[in-house]
């Protein structure tokens, strides 16, 4: 990196003071209730247990994840996503006595009146008051921007949270400047690797791994706050159409979040995704239905 001015010196050495932290974030949405299976909205109001397909779902993920470590793990407090929390660390083999905090930011989005109905009469109501389902807020039920500002907190709390644990690498703000000036245009960074469906894609040289488990329409705000809002990088070849797409029962997103500390506090640098809406370890299961 180069610096075209006399106090290059200078603005160097405050770069290379700005201390910074890498972590993952792996998000997954709860298994399968009857509710899911019916296509009955649930949002908040409904708190429905897992159905026997959710528990082989969330069983098939534990396993699939049993080898990763994960330091923290934050839930929904709505017990789909609890349960489902539960099972992956139960498979765990190095996270049994980590800390499952339930946390209500990450609770599914409300669809007030709506709630407990078919979601057909959602896409109803949404095309009597000429909207698009997606963007329509029922009666009684939240906006996605207040979705996307429950997220935002959450993410705040986290970034803070994952500080106060870890602290910093002690790697110096300006050598990870300089390793995102090595990535290619894609997206991907120097240490990345093919992504061959394995649970530890996207881990290389990052040592601090957190969970959450949460609901499908939350986990799409999320995606889409992390991809427009935050210009997250996305893996070359990803196409926009599978970033959003919905997420499947148990299905897998990964992302990895870059945090800086300099005169100003705390910032989120940098939010690298590695895949959304994963679901290999859910191939057997299917393959039981057919």
């Amino acid at each position: 990196m180069t610096f075209c001015n006399s106090n290059t010196g200078r603005i160097t050495e405050l770069l290379a003071d700005r201390a910074m932290l890498k972590f993952s974030l792996t998000i997954i949405r709860h298994g399968e209730t009857q509710y899911n299976r019916d296509k009955l909205l649930q949002g908040q109001g409904v708190d429905t247990p897992l159905s026997g397909t959710g528990l082989q779902q969330a069983e098939a993920v534990g396993q699939y994840l049993r080898e990763l470590r994960f330091n923290n793990v934050f839930v929904s407090n709505l017990q789909r996503a609890r349960h489902t929390a539960e099972i992956i660390l139960r498979h765990n083999a190095h996270s049994s006595g980590t800390e499952m905090v339930l946390d209500p930011l990450l609770r599914e989005r409300g669809f007030g009146i709506a709630e407990g109905r078919p979601k057909e009469d959602l896409k109803n109501m949404a095309n009597a008051a000429g909207q698009s389902c997606r963007d329509f807020t029922p009666p009684g039920g939240e906006t996605l921007e207040q979705v996307r500002m429950r997220f935002k907190k959450f993410l705040k709390v986290l970034n803070q949270r994952m500080v106060d644990e870890h602290g910093y690498s002690g790697q110096s703000y300006l050598a990870g400047v300089e390793e995102a000036a090595a990535a290619p245009l894609s997206g991907g960074g120097p240490k990345d690797r093919p992504h061959t469906g394995l649970p530890q894609d996207g881990l290389q040289g990052v040592s601090v791994h957190a969970l959450v488990v949460s609901h499908g329409a939350y986990i799409r705000v999320a995606v889409r706050h992390f991809v427009e809002d935050l210009q997250c990088s996305l893996p070359p070849g990803m196409r926009m159409s599978q970033v959003f797409s919905p997420c499947p029962n148990t299905g897998i997103s990964r992302f990895i979040l870059t945090l800086t500390r300099d005169e100003a506090g705390l910032a989120l640098s940098t939010v690298r995704c590695v895949f959304t809406n994963r679901k290999d370890h859910l191939a057997k299961l299917q393959d039981t239905d057919k």
